[in-house]
């Protein structure tokens, strides 16, 4: 009986590590993002990243090279060739 009850024991012992070690960390990562979210100094630092990033975007001769531009006229094209034909 007293095997049982330690085998019980160390079993659920090894569970709740496996579980920290595991999930618990991406459960931790998770709430840290939301956290910055949910404060007011989090929201602030979002947005001063972002009125940086714009900044430094605003700097770019050009925003897109040259694959880029292709796909992307050549998506454009197709979507008006789709417009056309339905109207």
């Amino acid at each position: 009986m007293k095997n049982y009850i330690y085998k019980i024991i160390i079993f659920i012992i090894a569970i709740i590590v496996i579980f920290e070690f595991t999930i618990g960390k991406h459960i931790d990562q998770f709430n840290q993002k939301i956290n910055t979210f949910t404060t007011k100094e989090g929201r602030k630092e979002i947005v001063s990243s972002l009125k940086k990033e714009i900044k430094k975007a605003n700097e770019k001769e050009n925003y897109l090279d040259e694959e880029e531009r292709i796909l992307i006229r050549n998506f454009i094209k197709k979507i008006k060739k789709e417009l056309e034909i339905q109207d």
